[in-house]
């Protein structure tokens, strides 16, 4: 105490005040005169260590990375209540767990921080004139820009600029620079290094450029200027100087420098590849030495600049070489290019040509074979000298329809005149021997550059093997191979061009057939079965139908018939009914008598529908399951009523998939009051959704959707973390007793986490298991027994208590809910609203609170609504009740006082 007492007379003779400041905030400490220093004279200690605490919270950020051994300061304005502005320091280094440092006050030093507008003019211009790009930065957010900042950024103003963040401005991949070098400047007037950084501008653009930033001060706080010139003219400059060295580096050409005198001054790397001669052998020796044969770069560029001659190698080999020679104030350049290969190609190209399989046929200009290769005579069947000197027209060729092709449209003439290709064109024609022969043919000019009529080079392979190969592979990849219909890729592209047709003035009709309890078929007496009874259905379906629909098998024991040209829905309907009816005709297969039955969706597309064929067919696959939903064995048609429900429902399930991070989905809770001390003993945790369209979704619709959809793992989850940590929060502000009740859907019993999920979950939150009951509804429990015991168990092991909801709605078996470790059982509310209406409900439940009690069990009556209600099951013997009688569910906070 005593040592306390001497630095505090110690620190009272200084205008400094001590502090420190736990990172977790729970502990601080400061010295004498601290209130006065921070312009809250008298403050208490927790307003104090508020102010304190929000004061210096950046030096404690900053400090939880920075080593024991470094010092921070920082500047805050005070601004006490009627009082002038002060600045005050903060210096502080980390200490362990905490932040100690010192507070000194600096408001002599604002006098001469003044805003940019306010410093000498002369200072003022030069920010205003720089060709530089200046702006100044607090706390992330552009506190001034200069005129040529506001040029770079293509702002209309400063305005623009001032009061944005500056990560509006810097290229998202230079942020991560900007940010790790100005956390470098911990000082004032301390500046970073020039780097790079992109900036992008207001329309779109990006601006390379050059960066320093300077530690400063703006309006007394901390802030940083940053300088930026634009570099990208200057990168430009040095990428084309760059590529123009390359481009001489690594051009295939040789490009040789000389004097005015024939003396090589410069020999590039394809120079030492061509000729053999490193450059060091090169640089200083006469030219026509060098190549090995006689040249004057003078006498060359006087005759036209380009000749073709034949050089030497180093080694003595030949080379042909083209050569061009331009004249430089400081001699010649010569440009090399090696032809040796191509010659040698060309020499070889004959033997090439009728050595390929493919045909090869040269046409003159005159419109007349000048030459075939042999391929080309086996093809047609025809000899060489039938072939050469014939025109191309004299061959009949036909296209892919049959037809005959005109002699002006023949490949090699219609090239001829326009000089354009035709790649790959399928023709047929016939050979010598009269045999027909599918050709892939190509068309090409020889001279493109030339005047037409041009030579061609016909080229051509023969296809007739692989064209009916693919024929064969068409039909197998356009038709289901069970039942010979069209398939899934034939029925779209049949219904796409239908409903694309020009000039469509009647609607197309689209059935979509599913039979009824198929799968029974196939499960009882195999799919051998199954298939033929397919191919009866498919059969049957092909014959009631006209010439002009197409029936189709989209897999399974799913059909299709699009129907175009048809106006009427009824005659579509009678169809669907005349489909049932020939389908219902029994099925003899293997001795067997079968019987089936269809649900047909129906869709009409009328001309200028906007649908794809694919949208048309989900279609009449939803208007299917509608039919199905009204008792199967019928059909139904799609209609604006059934487009918005399946609408809202594929909505609903995508967003659904973010309610949760877009914080759509909260918790609401209802009483349950014990009946005998007439107290609120435990709440329900209902989940409630609401939509930012849609508005409050209720669960009844949104539950199904996320147990459909594989969400309500993650979704039941949230709500019981949410609902547990919420009411455990309620429990310890209110110091309550309160128990909660949370429900649990049948997928979340198949989740083989949920055990270790609910055990992390009260461990987070420290509630006492015992207060935490599960509610399972009686469908669920009774959908198989066996496996919901085991999940069960694992809970009861747990300390959770559990309940069976909506008890009296399904199907109980009393033996297996002898079984089950329950603890509490629910009175469905049904049952609830027909008191005082009957007497067999009295009966009823008074049946089921004996059996209940019978088995131990703490009986709840929901739906409580009246006071006669509340009078009937208390005197049943109902434990609890809960409904709108004693609250509707509310938020946590909302929650009336027990």
């Amino acid at each position: 105490m005593v040592d306390r007492e001497l630095l505090e007379a110690a620190w009272s003779l200084t205008d400094t005040v001590h502090w420190s400041m736990s990172f977790s905030h729970d502990r601080a400490s400061w010295g004498h005169g601290l209130d006065k220093l921070l312009g809250i004279p008298g403050a208490g200690d927790d307003e104090l260590r508020a102010r304190l605490s929000e004061l210096v919270a950046p030096l404690l950020e900053k400090a939880r990375v920075a080593p024991d051994w470094q010092v921070d300061e920082l500047d805050q304005l005070c601004e006490p209540p009627g009082g002038a502005a002060r600045l005050v320091r903060f210096r502080a280094r980390r200490l362990g767990s905490a932040l100690v440092g010192i507070a000194t006050e600096v408001t002599y030093g604002l006098a001469g921080e003044q805003e940019l507008p306010e410093l000498p003019d002369y200072y003022r211009k030069l920010v205003e004139l720089t060709p530089n790009a200046i702006y100044i930065q607090q706390e992330g957010v552009a506190v001034f820009a200069n005129p040529a900042a506001v040029r770079m950024l293509r702002a209309e103003s400063a305005g623009q600029v001032v009061g944005r963040p500056v990560t509006d401005f810097i290229a998202e991949e230079s942020v991560p620079t900007m940010q790790a070098q100005l956390a470098t400047l911990l000082t004032s007037g301390a500046t970073t290094d020039w780097v790079q950084a992109a900036v992008r501008c207001f329309d779109g653009a990006s601006v390379l450029v050059e960066a320093v930033a300077v530690r400063t001060t703006w309006r007394g706080r901390t802030a940083f200027q940053i300088f930026m010139r634009d570099i990208t003219a200057r990168r430009a400059a040095e990428a084309a100087l760059r590529y123009q060295a390359a481009l001489v580096e690594h051009v295939s050409n040789a490009i040789i420098a000389t004097t005015k005198c024939g003396v090589v001054t410069s020999w590039n790397p394809a120079a030492e590849a061509i000729y053999g001669c490193p450059a060091e052998h090169a640089i200083g020796r006469g030219v026509a030495d060098v190549v090995g044969a006689p040249l004057d770069p003078a006498a060359l560029a006087a005759a036209g600049g380009v000749t073709e001659a034949t050089h030497r190698r180093a080694d003595g080999s030949a080379l042909t070489i083209t050569m061009s020679v331009a004249q430089m104030d400081s001699g010649f350049v010569l440009v090399c290019t090696d032809e040796t290969a191509l010659r040698r190609a060309q020499r070889h190209h004959a033997t090439v040509v009728d050595a390929l399989v493919e045909g090869v046929v040269v046409i003159g200009t005159s419109g007349l074979v000048e030459s075939a290769n042999p391929a080309a005579l086996q093809i047609l069947g025809i000899s060489e000298a039938d072939l050469v000197g014939s025109p191309p027209a004299s061959w009949p060729l036909f296209d892919e329809a049959g037809g005959l092709l005109p002699p002006h449209t023949h490949p090699s003439t219609w090239s001829q005149r326009t000089g354009k290709p035709q790649d790959a064109r399928l023709v047929r024609t016939r050979r010598g021997d009269g045999r027909s022969v599918w050709l892939s043919l190509t068309s090409r000019t020889l001279n493109p550059d030339d005047d037409p009529p041009h030579p061609i080079v016909l080229s051509f392979t023969d296809v007739t093997e692989s064209r009916a190969i693919r024929e064969r592979l068409e039909r197998d990849a356009t038709h289901d191979p069970l039942t010979g219909l069209a398939n899934r890729v034939l029925i779209l592209q049949r219904l796409e061009a239908e409903l694309r047709k020009r000039h469509r003035t009647r609607d197309i009709g689209v059935l979509f057939i599913d039979l009824d309890h198929f799968k029974v078929i196939n499960d009882s007496l195999g799919h051998s079965v199954g298939d033929d009874v397919l191919r009866v259905v498919s059969g049957r379906l092909s014959r009631v139908t006209r010439h002009h629909e197409l029936v189709g098998r989209l897999g399974g024991d799913e059909f299709v018939i699009i129907s175009p040209d048809e106006n009427d829905i009824r005659k579509l309907r009678l169809l669907a009914e005349h489909l049932r009816r020939c389908l219902t005709d029994p099925i003899h297969v293997e001795d067997r008598q079968l019987h089936v039955d269809a649900s047909v969706g129906i869709v009409l597309a009328a001309p200028g529908d906007p649908r794809s064929a694919a949208d048309v067919l989900r279609d009449a696959d939803v208007a299917m399951y509608e039919a199905k939903k009204l008792g199967r064995g019928r059909c139904a048609v799609f209609d604006v009523r059934l487009r918005k429900r399946v609408q809202r429902h594929l909505n609903l399930e995508q967003d659904l998939r973010r309610a949760i991070s877009r914080h759509q989905l909260w918790m609401a809770y209802q009483p349950i009051v014990d009946l005998h001390t007439c107290r609120t003993t435990a709440v329900e945790a209902l989940l409630r959704w609401t939509h930012p369209v849609y508005g409050t979704i209720s669960p009844a619709e949104f539950i199904p959707l996320a147990e459909e959809s594989d969400l309500i793992n993650d979704i039941g989850m949230f709500a019981l973390r949410t609902a547990v940590r919420e009411l455990t929060e309620h429990r310890r502000r209110h110091n309550l007793e309160l128990r909660l009740k949370a429900n649990l859907s049948a997928r979340q019993l198949e989740d083989p986490h949920l055990l270790t999920s609910v055990q992390m979950i009260l461990s987070e939150t420290a509630l006492p298991p015992a207060y935490l009951c599960l509610e399972i509804t009686e469908s669920t429990l009774m959908q198989d027994p066996s496996a919901a015991a085991e999940v069960l168990s694992g809970l009861r092991q747990l300390g959770v208590k559990l309940a069976i909801d909506d008890f009296g709605t399904g199907y109980s078996s009393l033996a297996q809910l002898h079984r089950l470790p329950l603890n509490t059982l629910k009175i469905d509310r049904s049952f609830i609203a027909r008191l005082g209406d009957s007497s067999g409900t009295e009966a009823l439940i008074a049946s089921v609170v004996a059996l209940a009690h019978a088995l131990d069990l703490t009986v709840v009556g929901e739906g409580v609504e009246t006071v006669e209600q509340l009078d009937i099951i208390r005197r049943l013997g109902c434990d609890h009740a809960q409904g709108f009688y004693f609250g509707k569910p509310v938020p946590i906070n909302e929650l009336p006082d027990i």
